[in-house]
Order: C-alpha cells, then sequence, then structure tokens
C-alpha cells in the first residue's frame, strides 16, 4: 500500500460523518493561511451529505472563511435543476444556504432543464474547470507551463458504493476508461437514475488530498477490494490517488474486510 494512503476507521456512521466534518474545517482553516483560498470538491451519498450537515452544525465553522471557498461537485444526476435527486440540492440544504458563501464560487454541474442534453451538461462543466484553471494560472507567478485543464482542488470528497464506484464512474464502464478530458456524460449508470456527468478518474487524481468516506456493511467488499490494489477497471475505488494523500475514511461496519494492522482509530 501506498505510504501516502491512510485509513481511519471510525466506531459509527454519526462519528464518521463529524469527524469528517471537524477535519475539512481544519483543512479549509490551514489550506486559506497559507494560500488564502481553499478549494473542496463535494460528494453525494448518505454520509456525504451528512459530512455537510455535520460542518453546518459545528460551531469551528465560523472560523472559515466561506467567502473564499471554492466548491465543486465529483459528480451529478441528470436529472431537473428542483429535483431531490441532484447533489446541487442537496450539498445546498445540507450547507451551502447556511453560509456566506459566493454565488460565483460555487460551481454546478447544468441540470436536464438547463441544457440539451447530458453531452452538453459535460461540455459545460469541462469549460468551467477550464475557466477556472486558467484564471488560477494567470495568476500564479510561479507557473512556467500551460494552463491545466482543471484548478487546483484540495479536497476531494468522494463517496462509495458497494460496486466499488466512484463520483459516477462505474466497474468496465466508459467513464472509467476515459483518457484526455476532466468530465465525461454517463448515458447508461447501472444505478438510477441512467443519466450522470462525472469527473473523470485523471481530474479526480489531480487533487491535492482524496478522502473516500465509506460506511456500512454493504460497503466492506468494494472497501477491500479498493485497498488491494485492484483494477481501476473493475474496482474504480482503487485507482482514486492525491497527489499528497489519500484517505479512507470508514466506520466499523465498512471495515470489515480491512487488516486491522492497517487502520487509525478515531473515537
Amino acid at each position: 500500500m501506498s505510504p501516502n494512503v491512510r485509513i481511519t476507521l471510525h466506531p459509527s456512521f454519526d462519528v464518521l460523518a463529524a469527524t469528517t466534518a471537524a477535519r475539512l474545517i481544519t483543512r479549509l482553516l490551514d489550506v486559506q493561511s497559507e494560500r488564502g483560498e481553499a478549494t473542496v470538491v463535494l460528494t453525494g451519498g448518505s454520509v456525504g451529505i451528512a459530512t455537510l450537515r455535520a460542518v453546518k452544525e459545528s460551531p469551528a465553522r465560523l472560523a472559515v472563511d466561506w467567502s473564499k471557498v471554492n466548491f465543486w461537485f465529483g459528480d451529478e444526476r441528470y436529472v431537473p435543476a428542483q429535483s431531490p435527486e441532484r447533489n446541487a440540492g442537496q450539498a445546498a440544504s445540507a450547507l451551502l444556504d447556511a453560509i456566506d458563501v459566493d454565488p460565483a464560487r460555487v460551481h454546478f454541474m447544468a441540470a436536464s432543464d438547463e441544457v440539451e442534453d447530458v453531452q452538453a451538461a459535460a461540455a459545460d462543466y469541462i469549460s468551467q474547470l477550464a475557466v477556472a484553471a486558467l484564471h488560477e494560472w494567470e495568476n500564479d507567478d510561479d507557473s512556467t507551463e500551460s494552463a491545466p485543464a482543471v484548478p487546483r482542488f484540495d479536497v476531494l470528497l468522494l463517496g462509495l458504493g458497494p460496486d466499488a464506484h466512484i463520483a459516477s464512474l462505474f466497474p468496465e464502464m466508459a467513464g472509467i476508461r476515459s483518457l484526455g478530458v476532466p468530465v465525461v456524460p454517463v448515458t447508461n449508470s447501472p444505478k438510477p437514475p441512467a443519466s450522470r456527468v462525472s469527473l473523470t478518474l485523471e481530474a479526480i487524481n489531480t487533487a491535492q488530498e482524496i478522502w473516500i468516506v465509506a460506511a456500512g456493511a454493504d460497503k466492506a467488499a468494494a472497501v477491500g477490494l479498493g485497498l488491494a490494489g485492484a483494477n481501476p477497471v473493475q474496482v474504480p475505488a482503487s485507482g482514486a490517488k492525491g497527489i499528497n494523500k489519500t484517505m479512507w475514511l470508514i466506520d466499523q461496519d465498512a471495515a470489515a474486510k480491512v487488516p486491522e494492522q492497517l487502520m487509525r482509530r478515531e473515537s
């Protein structure tokens, strides 16, 4: 296992969400102290949204300058903008509507009633990423290479499916194989809804830190395979590797197939 991979065990779902929220607040504060602003990529799912809710409920959130936090999404369901299935709406209810965020810094993937098709939604997000990346590049006095396809991601949160999918990159499907683009349309998702938009594995792996958050016994096999170094085409989670750190934040049930000596426990 890579030395920059860290596995942290939590006794329950609630502790996992609360601890991940505290960890996120601390990381955003650290990055803001270094760079003035910070960027986080959000995920949906039960743990992802519970984590955002725990951030909202934490008194420590008041220490973060939310007006200088950039928000992106790792994937989105291609459904109408007001659909309760949208990660965007769930994230807004859980956290974004309660903080002093700059609307220009919250980057949503287009909904089905906003653009013609899922391919257009993916193209729109590629454009948003490119504009932000170019802005960063133009303001970086030390930059010597051409502008990247995506901006700097300080923390990228990922949920985990029982089949080991991350974002909307599913085993053996075109999305997990995609190269050379930061965002892909998904038209045949095995998990409803069928149409989605997702960051690619290449884009995900530009993040400084990737945090894979998983809870429940139904995730145990996926966690075990992901940590075993399986081929990412079959086990997408195994391919997620942050530049500086990859963290697996899991609860007791999800840890059933992880060797005890690999884990650090949180109380």
